[in-house]
């Protein structure tokens, strides 16, 4: 299969196995992996999703370009189709754009190796970002006269310096796992073998709070970095109340008082 999954506790494990083509996505691949973070978005018992790649060479090196070569349907016509038939003639990028199914629940995006074109579209996709030693990042679109449609271009500009990301659009020059720490684009940089432990590790301790807060937390961080800083605090606040009741403060609060772990239940 194109993409397996595996599941720990309440953590989904998502991997892109075509390790023959570098973890390169053909259509089909695409929709794979839109249906399985669906079905993460809509399953109660899974707080945390992780995405890899099969094997240490790539994370994902994009689009198979042997694979979606243009199709003979006109672009109007896929771009206003609903999404199956828009994907099926050729506007696959839809596929891949993981912020229109509003999953509401944190991603992590546990890179070993190249992280291309796409692959580092879906790693900017997700929520935290965590490479292995020979991880590299690029989006080498222009080489093939293309530009990023997963938002590639925005979210890099959001994530590290103006200058950089501009540099690295406009070359396609990859960056290695070092400077991609360096300049914020990961949090972590770890052995290669340490990779995925770590990335179920944070998602333990991520599991492991509030599954209500960090709902919150997550529309928070989605929905207000384009607010001014008031409206922005006027939300948290907003946020604030809406959680100030729940069982689970409460709980935390006992928990806390009573120096013994909490016991959470999502209400």
């Amino acid at each position: 299969m194109a993409i397996e999954t595996e599941r720990t506790d309440r953590t989904l494990i998502v991997r892109i196995n075509r390790p023959e083509a570098l973890n390169a996505l053909d259509v089909d691949a695409m929709r794979a992996l839109n249906e399985v973070l669906r079905d993460f978005r809509d399953d109660p018992k899974l707080a945390v999703g992780v995405i890899t790649g099969a094997g240490d060479r790539a994370f994902c090196a994009g689009a198979d370009l042997k694979k979606t070569l243009p199709p003979r349907t006109s672009f109007a016509g896929a771009y206003f189709a609903p999404y199956e038939q828009s994907v099926e003639e050729g506007l696959y990028v839809r596929a891949l754009t993981l912020s229109e199914l509003n999953i509401g629940k944190p991603l992590i995006a546990a890179v070993n190796g190249h992280a291309l074109g796409g692959g580092a579209e879906i790693a900017l996709e997700c929520d935290v970002r965590i490479a292995g030693e020979n991880a590299t990042f690029g989006l080498p679109e222009a080489r093939v006269a293309s530009v990023p449609a997963v938002g590639g271009v925005t979210r890099l500009l959001r994530a590290i310096p103006r200058a950089v990301a501009m540099k690295m659009i406009l070359t396609g020059d990859r960056i290695d796992a070092q400077e991609a720490h360096r300049i914020g684009l990961v949090s972590d940089v770890v052995p290669t073998g340490d990779l995925l432990p770590t990335a179920l590790d944070i998602a333990d301790r991520i599991a492991a709070n509030g599954p209500l807060a960090i709902k919150s937390l997550k529309a928070l961080a989605d929905r207000t970095q384009d607010l001014p800083l008031t409206q922005s605090i006027a939300v948290e606040q907003l946020l604030w109340g809406v959680l100030r009741d729940t069982d689970d403060r409460v709980e935390g609060r006992t928990a806390f008082a009573e120096r013994r772990p909490p016991e959470f239940h999502g209400r």
